[in-house]
């Protein structure tokens, strides 16, 4: 918790020091027709160590005779018997302005049984686009950075997911996108976060630099902006994106619930006075072993049962009382309580709720 108040304290000291910052405009908006597009394609992941789909996984089996037969060997899926192969879902996010010939990293995941697909070889997969047209094809070995060890008692310790990995370079693209730049007469421009403040001033920004009338704020979230005719497109849009808008900082909290993760910034105010009373609940959950035994001449055997032991321990709760407004006087109140990650977002929460806290939550 020591190095937490250290954390916060400095992104309060930051932010004070910083109320209003200058961003460039390419930071708060996209620019429509310029963006990722996904591929998925269904694939074979072959060279497995007998970790593969099993013979439950009927379509594993149906896809290595088809393909089988493609190469002109011909088998009944029936008396296909193997272990080595895996049936995989391939996906891809294909970067603007992808062009015949460039590659990618492509993601590789496991669709039936397989209980690890590491060091494998992807067979050539085709990726299709949302238009059901192929775009590029996959190939490559499998890099899980993870696996699964046994030892000499049977034992297994598995190291993150052995069952999803990444072929790195081994997308090519086959197809180029069908977005032509250069015939467009007016950009479109999409605030990741739709606000009229933010609007008005990119329209402002653009009209100013160029001393027109070519950018008009449609909405809070479009921004349309016309390319005159004298302009080269590559570089009015480097000129627009690059340009400057000044932003007064938000105040956020950002909370992981899944890894009790809080990250607070920007000037937090609250409503004072605040009272808080927090109190730990801790669930310990034991399994002990136990041997029964038989009685004497009765002909049992000796038999090991195990025993679930459970310990509820609820600590007593303490109150503190905050009465100056500060992000600091809350993270120096919360750490005076000793309170984990965990308890920190239960509190922040229940403050937010009760309307004392003027910031953003956002809770991932």
């Amino acid at each position: 918790m020591r190095y937490l108040k250290i954390l916060l304290i400095s992104l309060l000291i930051w932010n004070l020091s910083f109320s209003a910052s200058k961003v460039k405009i390419k930071t708060e908006v996209n620019v429509v027709g310029v963006r990722n597009n996904f591929l998925v394609g269904y694939g074979i992941v072959v060279g497995l160590n007998g970790t593969g789909d099993g013979t439950t996984s009927r379509y594993t089996l149906l896809s290595i005779a088809n393909m089988l037969r493609k190469m002109g060997v011909y088998i009944d899926p029936n008396q296909v018997r193997t272990k080595n192969a895996a049936a995989v879902i391939v996906t891809a996010s294909l970067p603007p302005f992808a062009k015949n010939g460039m590659r990618f990293d492509v993601h590789v995941s496991s669709l039936g049984d397989a209980k690890d697909i590491a060091n494998g070889v992807l067979i050539r997969t085709p990726l299709r686009g949302p238009d059901g047209k192929v775009y590029a094809f996959a190939q490559g070995p499998v890099s899980t950075g993870g696996g699964i060890t046994e030892s000499n008692k049977g034992g297994k310790i598995q190291k993150n997911f052995p069952t999803s990995g990444i072929v790195v370079n081994g997308g090519i693209v086959e197809r180029d996108l069908p977005f032509s730049f250069d015939k467009l007469n007016t950009l479109t421009l999409t605030l990741k976060k739709p606000d009229f403040n933010i609007a008005d001033k990119i329209e402002n920004a653009i009209n100013n630099y160029f001393n027109k009338n070519i950018a008009k704020a449609i909405d809070p979230s479009t921004v349309k902006v016309d390319i005159p005719s004298n302009e080269d497109k590559v570089k009015f849009l480097s000129k627009v994106l690059n340009l400057e808008i000044e932003l007064e900082n938000e105040p956020v909290i950002v909370i992981d619930e899944r890894t009790g993760t809080v990250i607070m910034s920007g000037d937090i105010v609250l409503e004072t006075p605040i009272y808080v009373s927090h109190g730990n609940i801790y669930v310990e959950v034991v399994k002990k072993p136990i041997i029964s035994q038989p009685p004497p001449l009765s002909g049992g055997t000796t038999q090991q049962e195990t025993q679930t032991l459970t310990r509820i321990v609820e600590e007593n709760g303490r109150i503190f009382g905050i009465e100056k407004p500060t992000l600091k006087d809350l993270v120096e109140a919360l750490n005076e309580i000793g309170v984990s990650p965990r308890d920190l977002i239960a509190i922040i929460q229940a403050i937010k709720n009760a309307g004392k806290i003027h910031a953003k939550i956002e809770v991932m």
